[in-house]
């Protein structure tokens, strides 16, 4: 029997071991921390105590692992072992500023990567939309492209922010908090990140996923892959 997770340590240590974890349940049966989590840890908001929705703050700020929506477009977890590899694949092989000037990349798209990639550290999502100019009656598609620069592997989630109220009590769901990998994870992604052609990359990722989710069918690993 799979041991249940009770604590932010056991999420660092099974990415660990298995290279990667999705947040939520998907359409591979077992392989996402829903699935794997003691019942009264998962998803139960903020209240003052450490559960599964507010431990990925701390998760990411501790870089053991990557966070952010690197699954189908959604939320889970990858090992620092393997996201450069999933970063070579998924980049193609492209830095940004080079994938831009082939016309692979959009304008509002630069413009969020370039935001985030001026800042030494990270950057609030509530500030790129506001200096972007993604609001009421303004751009559309933030989310759209935030998603887009994560699943592409050229963003990834620092931390969140939680707001206060006037007595500096924190509510709400906590602000996405947004870097680069080369800036957030420093020289040793860099230079990992373009070591291999993106093909090299995508074969290990594919064997290392047939080892790990022998039940998934081929389809369903290809869809992973992205």
């Amino acid at each position: 029997m799979t041991k249940r997770i009770t604590s932010l340590e056991d999420i660092e240590k099974t990415v660990e071991e298995q290279g990667f974890l999705p947040f939520f349940a998907n359409e591979i049966a077992g392989f996402s921390l829903e699935e794997r989590i003691e019942g009264k840890y998962w998803f139960t908001g903020f209240d003052g105590s450490w559960k599964a929705w507010d431990w990925k703050g701390p998760i990411a700020r501790r870089k053991n692992c990557v966070y952010g929506k690197l699954f189908n477009k959604k939320a889970g977890f990858v090992s620092r072992e393997w996201y450069p590899d999933l970063a070579n694949w998924r980049r193609d092989g492209y830095d940004f500023d080079a994938l831009y000037d082939d016309g692979k990349a959009a304008y509002d798209d630069k413009l969020v990567y370039d935001m985030v990639d001026q800042r030494e550290d990270s950057m609030l999502s509530k500030e790129l939309k506001k200096l972007g100019g993604f609001r009421k009656g303004g751009k559309k598609g933030f989310d759209t492209i935030i998603t887009r620069l994560q699943m592409e592997c050229y963003l990834v989630v620092a931390d969140f922010t939680y707001m206060t109220d006037k007595k500096g009590n924190p509510y709400g769901w906590g602000v996405a908090r947004y870097a680069t990998p080369e800036k957030f994870y420093g020289m040793s992604f860099t230079e990992e990140v373009y070591q291999k052609k993106p093909e090299k990359s995508r074969e290990r990722l594919l064997t290392h996923f047939r080892k790990i989710l022998p039940h998934a069918t081929e389809k369903q690993l290809l869809k992973l892959l992205g």
